[in-house]
């Protein structure tokens, strides 16, 4: 089983490029995210779905794109092919990690049309009849998101996917070329851990590293939103504080010489799909310059990594694990171990 996930702006053609491409790859079958889209408004409060500017921005969506995508091959098997333009790379993420928890390897396309072809193609791009205002609102739709591709294109797209120039091919000769690719290898699957997802609660160690200036370590995974602390789940028969020890290994290069001290112990609660669990940190340290230099970020599981204050951290964390930082330097502070229940202190 696997995913052909086509990218590309708006107007690239991805739609009837995967209409094509199925008769070209055996037992392939279409899955176009937008149908998800449309089922939230049956699904969501109005309220929830005005908060929001696009439906890619909703935890729901990109949710149901996973276990849709795997419900789907679980009972077809084969080969999904799917359209759906992806420019955040968090949201890439999220969504290519999630299907390779379940064992489902991504193959990225990227249809590149020279931006003045997009915007012919936006230009008389057929509108139903139906819809209020369609016509201005939906190529208004396509124009504005013109600037976020090119802004995807020169940093991270490129290098993630595999890229078709489709400015001067027919649909046909897109997913031809696509098929060809596909079938000889030429577009390797994704470099994204897989991870697989927790059937129960688990128990995770973090360790917190520092520079000189007391900045602590953050890592960027590929394979969920948001940085994180290195770390990970502590296996069966693991010492937390040796787990702690063996991530900051595979996942930085940095062997610690000592068992850390721990600094907080963060009962998470469950938030379906997730079991939650118990999460601790570890004090690892403050790392010299060259140390620092020595910094390594093995395989595709991190996409990078910065030292930053505690007043930067909370623009890069989500809240909870903000909080368990938060707490964690003040109990690094005070030389007293904290425990917390969903990031606040108890007892």
């Amino acid at each position: 089983m696997t995913v052909v996930w086509i990218n590309g702006a708006f107007g690239a053609g991805k739609t009837t490029t995967a209409r094509e491409l199925i008769d070209l790859i055996p037992n392939s079958t279409l899955f176009d995210p937008e149908v998800i889209g449309g089922a939230l408004p049956y699904l969501l409060p109005p309220k929830r779905l005005a908060e929001v500017g696009d439906f890619q921005d909703l935890p729901i969506w990109r949710r149901l794109v996973i276990d849709t995508a795997a419900a789907m091959l679980a009972e077809l098997g084969g080969t999904l092919v799917v359209p759906m333009t992806l420019l955040r790379q968090d949201y890439r993420d999220e969504i290519f990690g999630g299907l390779a928890a379940r064992r489902i390897p991504v193959r990225h396309i990227l249809l590149t049309p020279a931006e003045t072809i997009l915007r012919e193609r936006i230009a008389g791009r057929e509108v139903p009849p139906d819809l209020p205002d369609g016509d201005m609102r939906i190529r208004q739709w396509s124009y504005d998101h013109i600037e976020p591709y090119r802004a995807a294109l020169a940093s991270w797209l490129t290098a993630d996917a595999h890229p078709v120039d489709t400015g001067t091919l027919t649909s046909y000769e897109a997913a031809a070329r696509i098929a060809e690719a596909v079938g000889t290898g030429a577009v390797p699957e994704c470099e994204i851990v897989q991870t697989p997802e927790p059937t129960a609660e688990t128990v995770a160690a973090g360790v917190l590293l520092f520079d000189e200036q007391d900045r602590v370590l953050l890592v960027d995974p590929t394979y969920k939103a948001g940085w994180e602390f290195p770390g990970g789940v502590v296996e069966p028969g693991e010492a937390p504080a040796r787990a702690g020890i063996r991530e900051v290994a595979e996942e930085t290069g940095i062997q610690l010489d000592d068992v850390p001290r721990l600094l907080v112990v963060d009962w998470e609660r469950p938030s379906p799909p997730g079991y939650g669990g118990l999460r601790l940190l570890f004090d690892g340290g403050r790392l010299d310059a060259a140390r620092t230099a020595g910094l390594l970020l093995p395989g595709p599981e991190l996409r990078g990594w910065r030292f930053v204050t505690e007043e930067e951290a909370a623009d890069l964390l989500p809240p909870v694990r903000y909080e368990r930082l938060r707490w964690a330097l003040r109990a690094r502070e005070r030389g007293a171990a904290l425990y917390l229940e969903a990031g606040i202190p108890v007892g």
